[in-house]
């Protein structure tokens, strides 16, 4: 097959974007001379794509209706089984619909992904199902996984459990829900701001967003490379820990990855806390629109872990809101590149690249408008802030949030763990369908400054039930050194294996 050349008027034109002036005489002069330029891409176009596997048969499944559909979790049922044995064998799992399965649409939230369907499993998926596991669909997340309310998904709003009309969290708001339902065991988040802790705090489970680079994100639609995570959301914590077990480790084609470090996570599950070192972060209580009931729960499971035998003291870590602010450059800068104007994939790194999605995510330009307003907001901001300061403010975040990682670095070195609220406040009340720009935005982004911190540093932090107020779940967010996710499943089951956290 032959590609399309350009032509003198695309020539012409592009050299304008370029900020050249080229007329039509010489831009056909150029034309000329880099016709040989095109033949490699000859070359590769008749070459087969190099993608990974499908080991497990499927049926494409359906969309569910509204009676089997009622808090709009699932946006596709269908079944996979998995290997007949493994450490997860029996458990049903749900997959986050920004997660590549194999002949099952995936729609990331937004109409102008509807109709894309890959031909290739996740890694992560394909390590569930040689884990025993059953997939039964996908679940419900937000426009592009850009909320952390559940109230920006094309297909409608995602209600919590516990409280309909309240919102489930996001952008894992159908995973969490599913779960907290008890639909399924097991399920998929996905966490750059907090989109795997905020959903299990407001509905109530276990989110645990693991060391940065620790589970592979091949097969799932990024945001920003550097800020990506994806990992389990469950009803326990043994679960967690096996998920986690199963899911984490290199696979050879994520940047993403430095020589993670897997540990047998279940095995330190009945070791209780006693003599662990736990800090009460002073600037986690400080976060704005903390809610009374949710201070009160979180220092009374800092008591608690006292009384198990834990030391545990306030510390105080000034830059903390500082850190969360570095979000911001990372954050809209890097999505504009790599998310929408990347088509997905971005540039410049060595992995598994999903081409049919970059081209089926490639249309987002003709239906811009069809965009959710946080994700609006977003490009036009980092849009602005590249061209009107090149880039330069993305760059200098980067370089602070190596001196923020050092000084928690640091923290965790007298800490095992970190305790704050996972979020300031309880679930929110879920924004009306003709809610104005600021109500849907505020319901979007107010819960990250309390969860972007470890998204910015890479830590591990895992969110856990630890009381309800007003009829809602409140969560506890604990945090680690890098790779030291077993002692945070340590404490984490030491505290459920204590209390009934619907009665704490």
């Amino acid at each position: 097959m032959t590609i399309n050349r350009p032509n003198v008027d695309q020539i012409v034109e592009i050299a304008r974007e370029l900020g050249m002036s080229m007329s039509a005489e010489k831009a056909a002069e150029y034309l000329a001379v880099m016709q040989a330029n095109f033949d490699p891409y000859d070359m590769v176009d008749a070459m087969a794509d190099n993608l990974p596997p499908v080991k497990y048969p499927r049926t494409p499944g359906y969309r569910p209706g509204p009676d089997e559909n009622p808090l709009n979790a699932w946006y596709f049922k269908s079944e996979i089984k998995g290997a007949p044995s493994g450490k997860l064998a029996g458990k049903r799992v749900v997959i986050k619909d920004n997660v590549a399965v194999a002949g099952v649409p995936m729609m990331n939230g937004s109409s102008t992904l509807e109709g894309f369907v890959p031909s290739y499993d996740a890694t992560i998926v394909s390590r569930l199902l040689d884990a025993g596991a059953t997939v039964v669909g996908k679940s419900t997340c937000e426009q592009f996984c850009l909320s952390a309310g559940s109230h920006s998904s094309d297909p409608g709003p995602v209600h919590n459990p516990h409280k309909y009309g309240y919102s489930a969290g996001g952008s894992s708001s159908g995973s969490a829900a599913l779960v907290a339902k008890g639909e399924v065991e097991l399920a998929i988040g996905g966490d750059q701001g907090g989109s795997i802790r905020i959903p299990a705090a407001f509905c109530g489970v276990y989110g645990m967003k693991a060391t940065y680079g620790l589970v592979p994100y091949t097969g799932v639609m990024p945001i920003e490379m550097t800020v990506d995570h994806t990992g389990p959301i469950t009803n326990n914590v043994l679960d967690n820990a096996l998920m986690l077990e199963v899911l984490a480790g290199p696979d050879g084609l994520d940047p993403r990855q430095y020589a993670p470090k897997v540990t047998p996570y279940a095995d330190v599950l009945d070791r209780g806390v006693k003599g662990m070192r736990i800090g009460l972060l002073k600037e986690g209580l400080e976060v704005p629109l903390l809610e009374d009931d949710v201070a009160a729960k979180v220092r009374a499971a800092a008591d608690h872990f006292a009384s198990l035998g834990a030391i545990v003291e306030e510390v105080s870590i000034p830059e903390h809101p500082q850190l969360a602010a570095l979000w911001g450059p990372i954050g809209m800068e890097g999505l504009a590149v790599q998310m929408m104007f990347g088509n997905g994939m971005g540039y410049n790194w060595k992995g598994f690249y999903d081409v049919a999605l970059m081209e089926a995510h490639s249309g987002w330009r003709d239906r811009a408008d069809d965009l959710s307003k946080t994700l609006t907001i977003a490009m036009i901001v980092g849009r602005y802030m590249q061209k009107q300061y090149r880039g330069a403010f993305y760059g200098k975040a980067q370089n602070i949030a190596r001196r923020m990682k050092a000084i928690y670095d640091a923290a965790f070195a007298k800490y095992d763990l970190i305790l704050t609220p996972t979020v300031g406040m309880k679930a929110t009340r879920l924004p009306g369908p003709d809610a104005p720009i600021a109500e849907i935005v505020s319901r979007s982004w107010e819960m990250l400054g309390a969860t972007a911190q470890y998204d910015v540093t890479g830590h591990p932090a895992m969110s856990i039930p630890c009381g309800m107020g007003d009829g809602l779940p409140i969560g506890l967010s604990i945090a680690a050194a890098d790779y030291q996710e077993s002692k945070i499943y340590q404490a984490a089951a030491a505290f459920e294996a204590s209390v009934d956290w619907r009665h704490f």
